[in-house]
């Protein structure tokens, strides 16, 4: 059984599909088509940057989405067939492009206004975010607890839990953890995401949503806010929960090889989701799509 992975936030690079448009067709096409939808050429930014364009919420989110489905319809070309698809926050999009429980244009429309909207809250409210190495679920809890104003966002796999909250309480955070021995680190990112601090975010993709029709999913959708395969009919209040709960992908994962996956196939840029199946099933077969090379291995998968 095949789970395919699509990674969220923090994946991107310059540069990242240039290899695999000049190669094949179908991923130019769906840039292309990416620089359509959104109205601008994204295209231009992924290729060449600046950085400090390219890790805008706003367009990092389109830019992975459109990585991602490139290299998901340059592996069908080739074979590829999953049995079930999850995504890491932003990801989630993506497989269900991959589910076709929406078009790429209408997932782009989404993605953009969620991008817009995560941007202006994590203006409106400043937040970070911090991973926390070595400890327990309960143990960040309790930390976060302690610490207040700031929570629990990425349960990733065991012995690594990232939180998020205001800039003053990351700070205090990773001062506590610096005075108890515990590894922490502060991201790079935009905001306090996954967390309370994102509830502006979440009114404001409201209308977006509603104007959505999912369709049934074909291969299984594995939510990983509810690390529960969800039908059309609540994939709207999912992806809006989505914003401000805690992305429980260890927790999915283990669904999914419950479910009998046993071959994990990440689809996009970077190898970080790849990483955290090996820690939380160290047998798994692991194979990662970003570029042209990466397309010999689907024989060996589909086998």
């Amino acid at each position: 059984m095949i789970a395919l992975l699509f990674p969220g936030q923090g994946a991107q690079q310059v540069g990242m599909g240039r290899d695999l448009c000049e190669a094949h067709p179908t991923a130019a096409a769906t840039f292309a088509e990416a620089n359509d939808a959104l109205g601008y050429d994204i295209t231009k930014i992924i290729f060449e940057g600046p950085e400090a364009d390219l890790v805008r919420t706003d367009v990092c989110q389109p830019a992975i989405l459109t990585m991602s489905v490139a290299c998901l319809r340059v592996a069908e070309e080739h074979g590829l067939r999953g049995d079930v698809a999850l995504g890491h926050s932003l990801g989630e999009y993506s497989a269900l492009v991959a589910c076709g429980s929406i078009g790429f244009d209408e997932a782009l429309r989404l993605v953009g206004e969620r991008g817009a909207a995560m941007q202006a809250a994590g203006e409106d409210r400043p937040g970070t975010m911090a991973a926390v190495l070595g400890q327990s679920d309960e143990q960040v809890q309790s930390l976060c607890e302690e610490v207040g104003d700031v929570w629990p966002a990425n349960y990733n796999c065991p012995g690594q839990v990232v939180a998020s909250g205001t800039v003053d309480a990351v700070a205090r955070l990773l001062a506590l953890a610096g005075e108890r021995g515990v590894k922490a680190t502060q991201l790079k990112v935009g905001g306090a995401f996954h967390s309370p601090l994102m509830a502006p975010a979440s009114h404001r993709l409201v209308p977006a949503l509603e104007a959505w029709d999912p369709t049934p999913p074909s291969p299984a959708f594995l939510c990983t806010t509810t690390a529960l395969v969800e039908p059309a009919d609540r994939m709207r209040a999912v992806l809006l929960d989505q914003l401000t709960s805690p992305v429980r992908f260890g927790e999915a994962v283990d669904v999914a090889l419950a479910m009998g996956a046993t071959t994990f196939v990440e689809l996009g840029p970077g190898r970080v989701l790849s990483g955290l199946v090996k820690r939380i099933k160290r047998d798994a077969s692991l194979h990662q799509i970003s570029g042209p090379d990466d397309l010999a291995g689907i024989s060996e998968v589909m086998a």
